[in-house]
């Protein structure tokens, strides 16, 4: 085992894990600043995988109060207010330096202004891109960068394995990390961490992350102690490319396609978006649009790998080549032409609203541990618009960066770990080598995403979810033991085998914390209790590992503290500037 020091270590390469880098190494160059990655830093990773944009307030016709509504309407009224705030009212500041700093070009329009496009949602048009494939650009020009900070180190391949804690104090104190080429295990003693690892949406059956995607961060943050709050939101995006047993399966096709006038349609020729929401149509946000085709392939209108049809080809075929060619190759990928046929997609797991529990300056309970991005909860509510995912990395990476340069800098006294914790924690991650004969960690996945995806997916009951919580104990049960053979080396069984541990834990918050909200809200949408009840269930739920390994659940009132709720049937509400 190596043991490294530095000040800062930052495990995740998304939008959130380098404007955290960036922002920690500008605010103070005598920091010491690690960046970890499970795949390659700049080369994996969900941010890269965005096509469709970031909504940002630049039009003086747009407003930081239209955007900020649309974001707390969009996400079922839950939405921490002051996260959603600063959301919208930082986004400005961020798309200015990725122009300025890291070098990003957006789309433009013939006045030279950054063109901004229609996504689902939205009262204005605010979604900027580069084409169709935006991710690219701000993963590539923020990794670029890096270069020219001296005081950041790069680890590719690299995974955490588990959060160090000073057991005098209670501070973070660094992470269990394992080189995954080499399979060695390195100890980082950090004065402060920043996690940024991306959800577990690939607990499902049909996803849409990238495959390294199997919420590390959380898992560990659950097992350090934090909490989490609404985890039972899950978003499914409406269009994941359907490409059967191929590993493009779930591959999003953007929102940008809907935007621009794209229509879905069933078996039967129907734009059936119109039984479900005449007014917006396709243009709907994405927990109505994922819902409605899920209904129209249970009531037998999908298609023969169960789903329905994307059709652009009336848009024309050069506009189509012109906007989209990124998604138009994405198709041809699997033999189908996007510019002039119907392309198969289906509802596809894409996103997690909740998350660990942080203040606007993405602060755990765990002083020194910092959480940005999708591991983190509250700015989305019950649901994300497109566009507001990249805002938000970029947004609280930033701040991320910003609080833990600080943190650390003040910090005097380097925390302190046990030997024995450290020896602990390797002997869980290697157990699964000292069974000769037990579980396949990959036919536990399956497993897990199959009973996911039936039972706690797009349509949830009681009944459903708990059968689901009985096997997911039962999968945890088994996950114990997992039977790996061979080096240490770049061995996949190992890998899967400490995925799928933590994809079962995130599992477990997520069906319980769905068990528990009885009532249909955003993305989490029950056949028994199908109302939204604001009466009842205006609250956030919050979930975290008991002294017996088990989530516990506490409720509270959704603080209102920008905005009533009460006001927002109103078009012209009051939201006071703090």
């Amino acid at each position: 085992m190596e043991i490294v020091h530095t000040d800062i270590l930052i495990i995740g390469s998304g939008g959130a894990g380098l404007f955290a880098a960036h922002h920690a190494a500008a605010a103070d160059p005598n920091l010491s600043i690690i960046v970890a990655a499970k795949g390659l830093v700049g080369k994996s990773g969900c941010t890269r995988m965005v096509q469709g944009g970031y909504n940002v307030v630049l039009n003086p016709n747009d407003s930081i109060e239209k955007h900020f509504m649309d974001t707390i309407q969009g996400g079922g009224l839950i939405n921490n207010q002051e996260m959603a705030w600063v959301l919208v009212n930082d986004a400005p500041k961020r798309i200015r330096e990725l122009e300025t700093k890291m070098g990003c070009f957006f789309d433009r329009n013939p006045d030279g202004t950054i063109h901004q496009k229609a996504f689902a949602g939205q009262s204005f048009d605010r979604t900027v891109h580069r084409g169709d494939l935006t991710g690219i650009e701000i993963i590539s020009r923020l990794h670029d960068q890096l270069f020219a900070k001296p005081n950041i180190t790069i680890w590719d391949e690299t995974r955490g394995i588990d959060l160090l804690i000073d057991e005098e104090s209670g501070h973070i104190a660094g992470c269990l990390m394992l080189h995954v080429r080499e399979g060695k295990f390195i100890a980082v003693h950090a004065k402060a961490v920043i996690v940024g690892t991306g959800g577990a949406a690939t607990m499902y059956k049909i996803a849409t992350p990238s495959l390294e995607k199997t919420g590390d961060g959380m898992a560990m943050c659950y097992r350090a102690g934090t909490e989490f709050m609404d985890m039972e939101m899950v978003q499914f995006h409406p269009t994941g490319l359907l490409a059967e047993n191929s590993r493009l399966n779930g591959g999003v096709l953007e929102e940008g396609l809907r935007g621009a006038g794209g229509y879905l349609i069933n078996t039967e020729g129907e734009r059936f978006m119109k039984r479900y929401d005449p007014e917006r149509m396709e243009r709907s946000t994405r927990d109505r649009v994922s819902r409605a085709a899920y209904q129209e392939i249970m009531a037998g209108r999908g298609t023969k790998l169960g789903g329905i049809y994307i059709d652009v080809s009336h848009l024309g075929r050069e506009h189509v080549l012109r906007m989209f060619p990124g998604m138009v190759d994405r198709c041809k990928d699997v033999g189908r032409d996007l510019s002039i046929e119907p392309v198969e997609v289906s509802p596809a797991a894409h996103f997690q609203m909740g998350g660990v529990k942080v203040s606007i300056n993405c602060e755990s309970e765990i002083p020194g541990l910092f959480v940005a991005g999708e591991d983190a909860g509250g700015v989305h509510g019950a649901n994300r618009l497109g566009g507001n995912g990249v805002a938000d990395s970029t947004v609280f990476g930033a701040r991320a960066g910003d609080a833990a340069a600080a943190y650390a800098a003040g910090k005097q006294k380097a925390p302190q770990v046990s030997d024995q914790q450290i020896n602990r924690l390797i002997n869980e991650a290697t157990s699964f080598f000292d069974h000769t004969d037990g579980e396949n960690p990959f036919y536990l996945t399956k497993e897990l995403k199959n009973l996911m995806w039936e039972k706690v997916g797009l349509v949830r009951n009681q009944g459903d979810m708990e059968e689901a919580l009985e096997k997911l104990q039962e999968l945890e049960e088994r996950s114990q033991r997992v039977s790996v053979k061979g080096d240490r080396a770049f061995n996949l069984n190992w890998a899967e085998a400490l995925n799928v541990r933590n994809l079962l834990q995130v599992a477990k918050m997520v069906t319980i914390s769905a068990l528990t909200r009885k009532e249909s809200r955003g993305s989490h949408y029950r056949d028994d209790y199908s109302e939204t009840d604001n009466e009842h269930w205006l609250k956030n739920i919050f979930v975290r590992r008991d002294e017996y390994g088990l989530p516990s659940i506490r409720m509270n009132d959704v603080v209102q503290s920008r905005v009533k709720i009460a006001d927002i049937s109103s078009k012209k509400v009051e939201i006071p500037v703090k």
